[in-house]
């Protein structure tokens, strides 16, 4: 698999991941909690952001 189809699927991965911590976050009751799971959200789907942004480039940091 190519760096552009692994990182294409962590992205998507990671966007997932934070779609069911938004599902979660709205059952919860708990105010902190909720809080807590919504912010654990938006930093996966930043993350899954990055990602993908990451696709099309060569991962090498020394280029």
């Amino acid at each position: 698999m190519s760096v552009a189809g692994e990182s294409g699927g962590r992205a998507q991965q990671l966007r997932r991941r934070a779609q069911e911590m938004e599902q979660a976050a709205e059952r919860v009751t708990d105010p902190d909690e909720r809080q807590r799971l919504k912010e654990k959200a938006r930093r996966l789907t930043e993350q899954s952001e990055q990602e993908r942004g990451m696709g099309g480039r060569d991962i090498d940091p020394m280029l």
